[in-house]
């Protein structure tokens, strides 16, 4: 499913509250019916995006990330904005890697009117995405299949990708801390995006805004860690942080159709 507008507000109202959100709040933000709130509530638990509690919803505390088909619906619009500025950065004859996550699939599927690149990815849907222009060059890593994030990962995935040296790596991250801390769900996901890092002379974040204060348990990198970092809206507190470290922001706004 895709998330509704009301969903969406709801699930950004509970981001800027600290995670907490009362029911009486979320009645009063719309002129709707308590049986239509709670059925937007009961999607949003269902895909995991909230808990449900006595007054209200909280953020859940994760340890893990979302499926993969539960996070396309999350911004599906911030995303598909932010891969299309990112594709249009990238030159013709370009190499690059695409890491995990949605966001790097929406870049895939923006880069198909480009010609002559070259990608290194371990995201299938991304690989299988470039398999519709014959005139890009991917290649796919071995590794663990991950079935619910539909990507490889472990020490052979992490090796293949050293192997190579790109012009741009394009990845995402689990979350985000106040602090500018990269963050990731599981070892095997920071050692991806530090392959990818180490192995491009241009690191590019792409991270919509419901990453920011998200939490997740292994730090992958701190934000002086990469050149650019596209997304579709940045806390003042981050953008300070970015500026400090001399990382190049581009927001993104989803265009009217």
């Amino acid at each position: 499913m895709q998330l509704s507008e009301r969903q969406r507000i709801i699930l950004q109202r509970v981001r800027d509250e600290g995670g907490t959100l009362s029911s009486s709040v979320i009645t009063n933000l719309f002129d709707v019916s308590i049986q239509t709130i709670r059925k937007d509530l009961n999607e949003l638990s269902d895909l995991g995006l909230v808990k449900r509690v006595h007054g209200g919803i909280t953020l859940p505390v994760q340890n893990h990330n979302l499926s993969f088909s539960n996070r396309q619906v999350i911004n599906l619009q911030a995303k598909q904005a932010i891969a299309q500025r990112v594709a249009a950065s990238i030159p013709e004859g370009s190499s690059l890697f695409l890491g995990i996550g949605t966001t790097p699939q929406q870049i895939a599927q923006a880069l198909l009117q480009h010609t002559r690149l070259t990608v290194v990815t371990n995201n299938l849907n991304a690989a299988i995405t470039l398999c519709q222009n014959s005139n890009i060059k991917t290649y796919l890593c071995g590794g663990l299949l991950r079935p619910a994030d539909q990507d490889l990962t472990g020490e052979d995935a992490t090796q293949f990708l050293r192997k190579f040296q790109v012009n741009y790596g394009i990845f995402g991250v689990g979350g985000l801390a106040e602090n500018g801390d990269l963050l990731d769900f599981s070892p095997e996901e920071a050692h991806i995006s530090s392959a990818i890092m180490d192995n491009s002379e241009h690191r590019i974040l792409v991270a919509d805004k419901s990453k920011y204060l998200r939490s997740a348990p292994i730090k992958t990198a701190e934000i002086n860690a990469i050149n650019s970092f596209y997304t579709d809206s940045l806390p003042h507190a981050l953008r300070i942080l970015c500026a400090d470290a001399c990382v190049e922001v581009i927001e993104c706004v989803q265009e009217k159709q």
